[in-house]
């Protein structure tokens, strides 16, 4: 059985589709998926052993020129790998109108997606085949676990989801256990204080851990070199591809994140992390697996202490530590 999927972004929604791949794999033995995806994402899906093509897009890039796009023959090029394969059931799991639109209208194959009362985008629901109803008061990775076996008719097992992943990374043992603080995110009221971050490297650092600093961008990778000169025992890493950086997570003792992709990566490599929240809620999207600790300032004792983003004063570096020791004992 061939089966397209369609989930182009975000990074946190790619991951999450990661265990209804699973789920399939051991309902259906001998099933193999191909795949839609953002290009900037497109290693993801190859880290899952039932994917066997990925087929990149750039709906973002393509949508800022759309004649450059046509006479460059990137788009004719997307539609020769999409009508390739005849599939058995093409499932969007995006939900999205453009998802719809620009993959299911497309591929050869019955489509699947989420029916008008389940979708993000109602709309998008008329362009499937067999549009498919489920509850939107749940995790995101149990919607698309549903999605995914009433689409492929598989009765879907009480068990958390499993993502797969790791096997696909050699975790060797490190020299001395580390921790990665994740520090960065895209918005400014998602950090963690950055006086925050220098008290709770300075507990680790004291405690004997050794911690990692990855980065994306010149501006993050100030930050990490501003946080790394508070004790010898920070490091900031090299810059490093997405793979690299999986590699990275996958052989650390626990991680502390801000509300970004990388948190998601975190779990799905089954690392105990500790996930902090102050102006988005965890609610439905939140850490998923073992030992994903979800703290949410606005659930903390009051704080008068002046940092800023300033709704992240209650979630002090003490409660952060406390929660990250009981994680890494536990574990």
């Amino acid at each position: 059985m061939k089966v397209l999927i369609v989930k182009t972004s975000s990074m946190g929604d790619v991951i999450h589709t990661l265990p209804a791949l699973t789920d399939a794999m051991h309902a259906i033995p001998g099933i193999r998926f191909d795949w839609v995806v953002e290009e900037g994402f497109q290693e993801i899906p190859k880290w899952h052993p039932a994917v066997d093509k990925v087929i990149p897009v750039a709906i973002r890039r393509w949508r800022k020129n759309i004649i450059k796009t046509i006479k460059s023959g990137e788009w004719s090029n997307y539609k020769s790998q999409l009508r390739r394969q005849n599939y058995d059931a093409v499932i969007d799991a995006q939900g999205l109108l453009k998802s719809a639109l620009l993959v299911t209208r497309l591929a050869p194959g019955k489509s699947y997606g989420l029916d008008k009362n389940s979708a993000r985008e109602p709309l998008a629901a008329h362009f499937y085949d067999h549009p498919v109803a489920v509850a939107k008061q749940q995790h995101a990775v149990e919607r698309v676990r549903q999605l995914f076996a009433a689409a492929l008719g598989y009765n879907l097992e009480d068990t958390r989801g499993d993502f797969a992943i790791r096997d696909h990374f050699k975790v060797e043992a490190a020299d001395s256990p580390y921790l990665v603080f994740q520090h960065s995110t895209t918005r400014f009221d998602k950090h963690w204080p950055e006086v925050y971050w220098q008290e709770l490297i300075s507990q680790a650092a004291e405690s004997g851990w050794k911690i990692k600093l990855p980065w994306g961008n010149p501006t993050e990778k100030e930050r990490a070199e501003r946080l790394a000169s508070i004790h010898d025992n920070a490091e900031v890493l090299p810059k490093l591809s997405l793979a690299e950086v999986a590699n990275v997570l996958a052989g650390a003792s626990a991680c502390v994140s801000v509300d970004t992709g990388l948190s998601h990566l975190a779990a799905a490599l089954d690392r105990p992390n500790v996930i902090l929240f102050g102006p988005t809620d965890p609610g439905l999207v939140g850490g998923y697996g073992l030992d994903q600790l979800c703290l949410e300032a606005s659930k903390q004792p009051e704080n008068n202490s002046l940092v800023e983003p300033a709704i992240f004063a209650p979630l002090t570096p003490a409660i952060v530590w406390s929660n990250l020791s009981s994680l890494l004992k536990k574990s």
